[in-house]
């Protein structure tokens, strides 16, 4: 076997690749063939390292070197100063990291400092496409411990005791729901995988399926064997390219060392593993919709009871949980359950992972313990807000969450607490907003997002969203009348009341969330026709403040529909029925003239 001094890992997920990380893999290539060290320094492609606002990542070992956003003009200086002369490179590493100590971790780093990966461990760190590598890093350790040292009532048991919570939205226990699929008396039985991730800015599951996919497969197998199940379906969306890529190499990887298919490990237990792609439909993320498509019919969700692990796939029991809770099974099959009951707090155990975007400086992904409070998420990890703004609001659990306020900043993060403050855990999407966003117009936009998405098989979410989306354009759009807020909650809690599914029943979130948080901002829009965050055009004017013009024609020039007229020594106007509100005119004054009234 091939032993190598060094190894550059070089981030091969979704967000690193379309920063060109592939191009800077390459360059690595001819850079250590020019000098001599290929046989000396091993290239490895990962999945995402987490910091997506940083990309590309490269990280050097045996140091731990983590430099971010390296271009292809980088390369030859990382391979001649580091590799060669084991002087770091320090404008290019990431913050907390110095170039002079030898030492380096990725503990040091000012983004991973208050993180504790569990489901996100591997991700980053191996080369998702060797099986070897998993198996070096004690993959299927957790399966060979499940097969023959214990019985499935053993790991049902184990997975209740740890208390992990599904991680796909409604945190439902995870044990208890393979402890009813388990009761069944039945011969075929399913597991499935949701991988469906449609929220806005989601992107937990994708990543684990693209750094780590072994982990996913390990504990459907698991189980399999926990509920009497010989078959599993992951449905993952044909959009997410690299991660179905991956997969389908790790199931076939898996197949040849007699991890998948018949006698397993030669123990008797048979367990296989198909991919179902699904065309990116939001409401297949609901689980009898989801198993609907993978029937091959129209993504429908079905009426509860029965629940699938009653009557699931085709009839037959069925569990389904999502990609993140299926990646902490083998840990807590391998540390128990009592090391996993011991991280997070009494109601929500263990970690959550968390796809962090908006007006935020780290853009990326992060795991923390359940009870880390939502500042240090923003501040410690998400490095604050761009520019000095205030933070004014986070919105969790995607289209089906809703927004929390800055005065609740220091809320403990975990299921209770959010559903209390009106919102959710969901799967985890973490969207910042800071104080120039407008809060009703947030709210405009998941509903634009529910009602685009909606299946239209019940009334309540098929009229009733598209009753408020049009509330809600007509308030954005300088035209709210007096009641429409009132009608607004009337209608948002018929459709929680009334809809058939948890998406449609939890679609009016975000309009209740900002109404209860925000009101101030919904009567500003309809009672004085005003945006204050100055986001709604339609409310909106730029105006050219005469003492300042300097009638040098500059803003009219740029001006892209001609709204702008004027003459020599006498100040520009703005005419208000052209304008199209782009703010091109105040970007181009250099004398700062024109100002947006608000």
């Amino acid at each position: 076997m091939q032993i190598y001094r060094a190894h550059v890992l070089i981030c091969g997920g979704t967000g690193c690749t379309s920063s060109g990380s592939e191009n800077v893999k390459k360059e690595f290539e001819e850079q250590l063939k020019k000098h001599h060290l290929e046989n000396e320094v091993q290239i490895v492609g990962t999945g995402c390292f987490g910091l997506c606002a940083r990309g590309p990542v490269v990280v050097v070992y045996p140091e731990g070197a983590m430099y971010t956003m390296v271009r292809v003009e980088d390369v030859e200086e990382i391979v001649t100063e580091h590799l060669l002369k084991g002087r770091m490179v320090r404008r290019l590493l990431a913050g907390g990291q110095e170039a002079g100590d030898v030492t380096q971790s990725l503990d040091k780093v000012d983004f991973f400092k208050k993180q504790l990966r569990i489901a996100l461990r591997n991700c980053g760190i191996i080369n998702p496409e060797d099986i070897d590598e998993y198996i070096a890093f004690d993959g299927y350790k957790a399966l060979t411990k499940v097969l023959t040292e214990m019985t499935p009532e053993q790991v049902i048991d184990t997975v209740k005791r740890s208390g992990l919570r599904g991680r796909g939205g409604a945190g439902f226990p995870t044990g208890l729901k393979w402890e009813f699929a388990a009761r069944q008396q039945n011969e075929t039985k399913y597991v499935c995988c949701n991988a469906d991730e449609g929220d806005p800015g989601a992107f937990m599951d994708r990543s684990v399926l693209e750094g780590d996919p072994h982990s996913v497969i390990e504990a459907m197998i698991i189980a399999g064997y926990a509920i009497g199940a010989h078959q599993g379906f992951i449905y993952v969306r044909a959009e997410y390219p690299i991660a179905v890529k991956r997969l389908e190499i790790a199931i076939g990887q898996a197949k040849e060392y007699g991890l998948l298919g018949k006698n397993i490990l030669g123990t008797g237990f048979a367990f296989d593993l198909e991919l179902r792609l699904g065309a990116g439909a939001f409401v297949c993320g609901e689980e009898t919709a989801l198993m609907t498509s993978i029937e091959g019919h129209r993504g429908e969700p079905r009426p509860r009871p029965p629940f699938p692990a009653v009557k699931g796939l085709w009839g037959k029991p069925t569990i389904l949980n999502n990609v993140e809770t299926f990646a902490n099974i083998p840990r807590i099959i391998l540390n128990g359950a009592e090391w996993f009951a011991g991280i997070g707090t009494e109601r929500s155990k263990g970690t959550k992972v968390f796809a962090m975007g908006g007006k935020i400086n780290n853009t990326g992904l992060l795991e923390v313990p359940m009870g880390t409070t939502l500042r240090e998420v923003i501040y410690d990890i998400g490095g604050g807000i761009p520019g000095g703004k205030k933070f004014k609001a986070a919105q969790t659990g995607g289209p089906s969450g809703g927004c929390i306020p800055a005065s609740h900043i220091d809320t403990p993060i975990e299921y209770d607490t959010l559903v209390q403050l009106g919102s959710m855990m969901g799967s985890g999407g973490l969207i910042v907003m800071d104080e120039d966003t407008c809060m009703v117009d947030i709210a405009r936009y998941f509903l634009d997002f529910t009602v685009d998405e909606s299946c239209g098989k019940c009334p309540p979410c098929r009229i009733g969203t598209k009753r408020m989306l049009e509330i809600l354009e007509r308030i954005t759009g300088g035209k709210g009348e007096e009641g429409d807020i009132e009608k607004l909650e009337t209608l948002a809690k018929n459709i929680k009341a009334s809809a058939l599914c948890a998406l449609g029943q939890s679609a009016p979130n975000p309009v209740l969330s900002t109404l209860r948080y925000f009101r101030d901002e919904y009567e500003a829009h309809v009672k004085e026709k005003r945006c204050p965050a100055g986001v709604c055009k339609a409310m909106m004017k730029y105006v050219i403040n005469a003492d300042s013009c300097k009638s040098c024609g500059i803003c009219a020039k740029n001006c892209p529909v001609g709204a702008i007229e004027g003459e020599k020594k006498v100040p520009y106007r703005i005419d208000q029925d052209k304008c199209i509100k782009c703010g091109t005119c105040m970007e181009k004054c250099p004398f700062k003239a024109i100002f947006k009234n608000v």
